[in-house]
């Protein structure tokens, strides 16, 4: 597996530094971030999302299923000398915060929701934004390269091979136990493999949930990439991003923000 992935204080320096060159200013054009903005991550994972909101003084907050990985959250703040409010929960039992949010993040999180309940998940994160308030959602489509996170695969040589999260559900297992991965990775591979997120299957949850959508950015060249491989970020543009089939095999991140 990439180091990148098991070095958690190394993942958590670099989730910061996208989310310091890119998230904050993205959800700026359409939320005002001022000190003592409330700012709550779903699946925050170490906090490194967070960060660059909670050191212009928003009130940062976030909860995640791994006790270990919110342990290393609220250690790493302190390490930082940055205020944030961590704690293990599963957000399907979570109940909705008396004092809502400004901002909700949600990175990553919602390509692995089981598709049976993905209109659940929104209908619930409605009720953790405040009025006038608005949620950031990230994920990369199904059909992009790496769209099956096989990147996070122990063996260097299946992390680097393209689209093989879409091969037939036997063959792309068959490979997996091949290259001796542990079982419960495999699974979580299959859980998103099961999920396949696309663009048109987000919106129509919006639609069903009653989100509005605000805005959608979609990415050639993920705003991560660059502090993984060096990477320049390119959109999505020249009306590619009207094409499903193109979108959805391109399409390395698409950004929403929702209300």
């Amino acid at each position: 597996m990439n180091r990148r992935y098991t070095d958690r204080d190394r993942y958590f320096s670099e989730l910061a530094e996208t989310s310091r060159n890119y998230y904050v200013d993205y959800v700026g054009r359409f939320l005002p971030l001022k000190s003592g903005s409330r700012v709550f991550e779903v699946g925050c994972g170490e906090g490194g999302n967070l960060l660059p909101f909670a050191e212009r003084g928003c009130e940062a907050e976030g909860f995640d299923f791994s006790q270990g990985k919110i342990e290393a959250a609220c250690r790493i703040f302190h390490e930082y000398k940055v205020k944030g409010r961590f704690w293990c929960q599963d957000f399907f039992e979570a109940p909705a915060p008396e004092c809502k949010y400004d901002l909700v993040l949600v990175h990553d999180v919602f390509e692995h929701i089981d598709p049976s309940r993905k209109l659940e998940f929104l209908c619930r994160l409605k009720q953790f934004v405040a009025t006038g308030g608005i949620a950031f959602l990230a994920f990369p489509a199904w059909q992009m390269p790496f769209g099956g996170h096989q990147q996070t695969c122990r063996k260097w040589w299946l992390s680097v091979l393209p689209w093989i999260h879409l091969l037939p559900m036997r063959i792309y297992r068959g490979l997996l136990q091949l290259s001796k991965e542990p079982e419960d990775h495999i699974r979580e591979l299959m859980d998103i493999r099961a999920s396949r997120v696309t663009v048109e299957s987000f919106e129509r949850i919006c639609k069903e949930a009653g989100c509005e959508v605000l805005d959608r950015t979609l990415w050639l060249i993920n705003p991560h990439y660059r502090v993984k491989f060096g990477m320049v970020p390119i959109r999505l543009r020249l009306g590619l991003d009207h094409i499903p089939l193109i979108r959805n095999y391109a399409s390395s991140s698409c950004f929403y923000v929702i209300h």
